[in-house]
């Protein structure tokens, strides 16, 4: 599904039920938040193999593609509501990075940039 039509069908969903009143930026950007903590407990007290196993159970795969779905849907639906084009402002940050962890210095390396 391209991006637009997905933006339109969550947008839709929420007009249908009356819910805009409700997702001010601060009430979107805490439900990213808790959407992602609910993403972590799923791998709370997981060792990194346990953690990566988890997809190749379908019941596990679902709860993870879940979470992931309700942080993507709300992080869509700020960036709509706040008039930032999350296209662009991705293609933006990944272009920020790049400068700011050149492969040449940083490939295979665990570094933050100020370590550079």
């Amino acid at each position: 599904m391209q991006l637009h039509k997905l933006i339109s069908k969550a947008l839709k969903f929420r007009e249908e039920r009356d819910w805009k009143k409700f997702h001010s930026a601060k009430n979107l950007a805490l439900s990213i938040v808790l959407e992602a903590a609910e993403l972590l407990e799923i791998f709370q007290w997981k060792t990194d193999k346990e953690a990566k196993d988890l997809t190749s159970i379908p019941e596990e795969k679902e709860k993870i593609s879940d979470e992931l779905a309700d942080i993507f849907l709300y992080s869509i639906i700020m960036a709509n509501d706040l008039g930032i084009d999350i296209m662009e402002a991705a293609d933006k940050k990944i272009n920020k990075n790049a400068k700011k962890y050149p492969a040449h210095k940083v490939k295979g390396k665990a570094v933050k940039y100020t370590e550079l």
